[in-house]
């Protein structure tokens, strides 16, 4: 079973199907366990967060309902436990738990670091638990989980820079002005661009919102940035981008070309005599068109003469015919 709270709360099988929570108390009390890394959250806590100061007449034989119909919403009984400490969710997996994985990998390489930084933001659909953005029990989760979302989006920008990519942080400067290390990587980015003036421009609209909202200053690293801009050191400039790494050719263990044609599945058998007459024909012409309904094996046929008679223009595909080919029609 695993779940997503990356976005709107979705639900899929273990075969990856999605799982239709209907009713909204029921996805709330969903949530609440998620939020809860599952549980075991006590059956009081989630009268609380259910319905707060507001509960039913029974919100015991409420809550046991509830818990019923999630229940059956995710496959049985099995998938909800409930013991001493309350209802917890059985063993399960969730989109925030594989981008906390893979976010907080420390990669030495700046190219895995940025592919591991590319799948931990593709999970993201929408705003962390966003059906329940009011909701008390969800606010603290998800104002965690955006929190490492920025810092993930921060160092992704940061290791394209270090790749020598272009990247381009406007809006996302423009939702959230006041984090110095984004505007850092955004100063960065002008700079290399070539737009040394729009670069320092980006610190003195930080500088100033700094000391207008909260009375300070920007930090020394980012101050440090800015006299770098200032004096164009040769240190900020793009690095190269390394070339890809490639794996070594595969060794043939024959000498001389490889052959294009697929590699058989199984041996031809009890066709030594088709075959010899496809050998006796390609002796005498430079086409050869076999013909027979669909299945009977031409196609093998064709291979395996192609093969056994090492012909250099045989064709990689045995839809189309070469020169010394062999064909068949559909």
């Amino acid at each position: 079973m695993r779940f997503g709270v990356l976005g709107p709360l979705e639900v899929w099988s273990d075969d990856g199907l999605p799982l239709r929570v209907p009713e909204l108390k029921v996805r709330a009390l969903l949530a609440d366990l998620i939020a809860h890394d599952g549980g075991p959250v006590s059956a009081d806590r989630l009268i609380d967060d259910l319905w707060g100061e507001r509960p039913t007449r029974n919100p015991a034989g409420t809550l046991q309902a509830r818990v019923s119909q999630l229940r059956r919403s995710l496959g049985g009984a099995a998938t909800i436990v409930h013991g001493p400490s309350g209802y917890r969710l059985a063993e399960h997996d969730s989109d925030a738990a594989r981008f906390r994985a893979l976010a907080g990998r420390r990669s030495a390489d700046p190219r895995v670091r940025a592919g591991e930084l590319d799948r931990a933001l593709a999970l993201w659909r929408g705003p962390a638990y966003a059906d329940f953005a009011d909701a008390g029990f969800a606010r603290p989760q998800a104002a965690r989980l955006d929190e490492l979302r920025l810092t993930a989006l921060e160092e992704q920008a940061e290791v394209r820079l270090e790749l020598g990519e272009h990247v381009d942080l406007w809006e996302l400067v423009a939702l959230h002005p006041l984090r110095e290390r984004l505007v850092a990587a955004h100063m960065k980015a002008l700079y290399r661009a070539g737009r040394q003036t729009e670069a320092l421009a980006a610190y003195g609209a930080l500088r100033a919102r700094l000391g207008a909202e909260l009375g300070l200053d920007p930090s020394p690293v980012l101050a440090g940035l800015h006299q770098a801009i200032l004096r164009q050191d040769a240190g900020l400039a793009a690095p190269v981008p390394a070339p890809a790494t490639s794996l070594p050719a595969p060794v043939s263990p024959l000498p001389g070309p490889v052959s294009p044609l697929p590699a058989p599945l199984t041996d031809l058998i009890g066709r030594e005599e088709e075959l010899a007459g496809v050998r006796a024909a390609l002796a005498a012409s430079r086409l050869v068109t076999l013909t027979g309904p669909g299945g009977v094996g031409k196609t093998s046929l064709a291979l395996a003469a192609a093969r056994e008679l090492a012909l250099p223009e045989a064709p990689a595909s045995p839809d189309v015919a070469g020169p010394g080919g062999v064909a068949f029609p559909d």
